[in-house]
């Protein structure tokens, strides 16, 4: 049997990182161009820079954060309406854990529940099923948030609150979707991305095949990456490889976990539930046709924006003016071009989302400053 120390070990040799790095540098070499890779996961941001590993490449390899974080994304406007339903008589707010930080546009909704509002981080989504058991006169309200990855939890809950008829448990659906989102950025005409390392948990449940029409529309190679150090370099390698032999392909790196169909049952209840959304507006992004989902129209007696309609608020809100959240999410600007970066904005006291979050590009470089950009502007 295979001790997880020893694949962490596997994962992490300082010896295969070295030479991966070694690899890549004598193939880049070779290329004139920058190549400029934007991970799509935060994930993949936080290994990058906790481990240095943007230190160990070619100068004309540079990276550009994407919007990969689903509490980067997601606009004041989206965490309003959590807070408008928060204050609402008898409802119970049940949310993961990072959204309880993101500011809104009249604050966060820590600050609601320390004014009173029954606001609770769920660390486990299948508790909602229990709390709506347990309260069966309050309106239970899970806001759920995530990219492909955890929306298979959503739908799980969806079932089980209408197997076990739990009336009282409603959804407000804020799950997106990756593949619009890399349309979103290759057409922005201020981009310079050239290549894509794919995220791995989402690629597990939908597949590798979602982004093959990326590649082939934008002649740009994608590979999907696992999260460990190796993992990542060997990604890097493999799309140096490509752009040296003038190559775009799907690859997948992370082939231990992910096929070209994906999670099948995951995707089937998934479906089942949820349709997809004419439009969602992105953080940072903008609005983004068919890049969400929501429930389907058989199921509105569960929709929370449905049956709350006239309670939530309509207008879109942007970031603050000193916020460059936006920018980053775009490639447009890194972390430390950010004038109130670690400074006015930090995991404290988080002035935008790419702070607040767990997977946020800027919490990634304010955590390991000390380590992984000793020149950020370079």
């Amino acid at each position: 049997m295979i001790k997880l120390a020893d694949l962490y070990q596997q994962f992490r040799n300082p010896d295969t990182i070295r030479a991966l790095s070694n690899r890549i540098n004598q193939l880049a070499s070779d290329i004139d161009a920058d190549i400029n890779i934007m991970e799509v996961c935060g994930g993949h941001t936080h290994t990058i820079m906790k481990y240095g590993l943007n230190q160990l490449l070619p100068s004309n390899i540079k990276f550009i954060h994407g919007p990969g974080c689903p509490v980067c994304i997601m606009p004041k406007e989206r965490i309003d309406h959590a807070a408008t339903l928060a204050q609402l008589p008898d409802v119970i707010l049940l949310t993961l854990g990072d959204m309880i930080r993101v500011p809104g546009s009249k604050g966060n909704l820590a600050k609601f529940r320390s004014q009173g509002a029954d606001i609770r981080p769920l660390y486990d989504p299948m508790d909602a099923i229990t709390i709506a058991q347990e309260n069966p006169d309050k309106t239970v309200i899970f806001f759920a948030i995530g990219f492909e990855t955890s929306t298979p939890m959503t739908a799980v809950l969806i079932d089980q609150a209408e197997k076990l008829h739990i009336d009282n448990l409603l959804f407000h659906i804020n799950h997106v979707l990756v593949p619009p989102a890399i349309d979103a950025v290759m057409a922005d005409t201020q981009s310079k991305v050239n290549a894509f390392i794919g995220p791995a948990h989402v690629s597990v449940i939908s597949g590798a095949k979602i982004y093959r029409p990326a590649v082939e529309q934008y002649n740009t190679p994608i590979v999907v990456s696992g999260f460990e150090p190796v993992d990542v370099m060997e990604s890097i390698l493999r799309i140096v490889q490509q752009k040296h032999e003038d190559k775009a392909e799907l690859d997948v790196q992370y082939s231990r976990a992910v096929s070209e169909d994906g999670n099948l049952a995951a995707q089937a209840i998934i479906n089942q539930y949820l349709t997809v959304k004419d439009s969602f507006r992105w953080r940072g992004l903008g609005p983004i046709p068919n890049s969400a989902l929501r429930l389907k129209d058989e199921f509105k007696h569960r929709d929370a924006e449905v049956i709350f309609k006239t309670q939530l608020p309509t207008e879109e809100i942007d970031d603050h003016k000193a916020c460059q959240c936006g920018d980053i999410l775009r490639g447009l600007s890194n972390p430390p071009d950010c004038k109130v970066f670690g400074r006015g904005c930090t995991p404290d006291n988080p002035l935008g989302s790419c702070m607040v979050s767990s997977e946020g590009a800027c919490n990634a470089y304010y955590r390991y400053a000390g380590v992984s950009h000793a020149n950020p502007k370079k």
